[in-house]
């Protein structure tokens, strides 16, 4: 089988999402995870794009159609019919800044036998949801890749059997080591280096060697620590916000896509803020704007940006 090396490949499980939005008396049903909002977004920037993904029998087949219809490469994704999907539901506030994370099932890890062989890409973005990639399946993905990125969401989180979510740090964090991009939120990057600043936080995670650190923040934008020098981000305004769910994927595809055609770092954080605008107009991944209207948005933000 010849190689096939692409510009991003996305490792992390799809999910099916039910989303409670205080817009709407019924819940919405839709594709999620962040391999969902991470590839869309690099595809949107006309970028080739794979997924490495497991699912279950319950995963729909229109979601498959829909990926296909998309460009995006799903050779990687495994289906396991008496298995489950990995769901979750996501109950946002009145003003959307807060949601309660819910698991409802879970899909198998995947396993350095679920990598596809002869498996290459310009950069591989780890985001795992429930903990389904371990660290011999990051080992391993470093040999297919000369970037590396990692949002360790899943590596810190736990479930109760109800599935209700809370931080569990991991005692092991030798994965920080293996990657060269990290992109998390504040609380996450908190709870990982067990500190309640963001400047140590940034500098703990710098010190595994991580080249390049992301912080998001939601509303209030997102902080870049780059050879040795810190930048806010600021939030790219949208039209409308209707469902939060996704911004920070879809910043950070945004972000590699750009970070792979040699980009300065800060425009390739404006095009992530950009990206990350449309994301949110829409519900769930169904609205990412055109490449020319994220790179409008990107200029604007990057001029202002460049001014400070």
């Amino acid at each position: 089988m010849a190689t096939q090396n692409f510009d991003l490949a996305v490792v992390g499980h799809f999910t099916i999402d039910t989303i409670l939005l205080p817009s709407r008396t019924c819940p919405f049903v839709v594709l999620g995870g962040a391999a969902t909002y991470t590839s869309f977004s690099a595809k949107r920037l006309e970028a080739s794009t794979s997924v490495v993904s497991k699912v279950g029998g319950n995963f729909p087949e229109a979601y498959m159609w829909w990926l296909s219809q998309e460009g995006i490469d799903l050779s990687g994704v495994t289906k396991v019919a008496d298995e489950p999907t990995t769901c979750f539901e996501l109950d946002y506030s009145k003003d959307l800044s807060q949601r309660n994370l819910k698991l409802k099932s879970k899909a198998s890890p995947i396993r350095v036998a679920d990598l596809p062989k002869n498996f290459q890409a310009k950069a591989i973005h780890i985001a795992p949801l429930a903990g389904e990639i371990s660290l011999d399946v990051v080992e391993c993905l470093k040999g297919c890749s000369d970037v590396l990125s990692l949002d360790p969401q899943g590596l810190l989180r736990s479930f109760d059997e109800a599935g209700n979510v809370a931080i569990n740090v991991p005692d092991d964090k030798q994965v920080l080591s293996l990657v060269n991009i990290y992109k998390s939120s504040a609380d996450e990057i908190y709870a990982l280096t067990n500190e309640s600043e963001l400047k140590p936080a940034i500098k703990a995670v710098h010190d595994f060697g991580v080249e390049t650190v992301i912080v998001t923040k939601g509303a209030k934008g997102a902080v870049l620590s780059v050879e040795g020098a810190m930048y806010n981000i600021e939030a790219c305004p949208s039209r409308v916000l209707v469902d939060p769910t996704g911004a920070g994927d879809v910043f950070i595809g945004a972000f590699l896509i750009e970070y792979l055609r040699d980009k300065e770092s800060v425009w390739c954080a404006s095009v992530g803020s950009a990206a990350a605008s449309f994301v949110v107009e829409g519900i769930g991944p169904t609205y990412f704007g055109k490449k020319e209207e994220i790179y409008q948005r990107a200029n604007a933000l990057y001029e202002k940006q460049i001014k400070q």
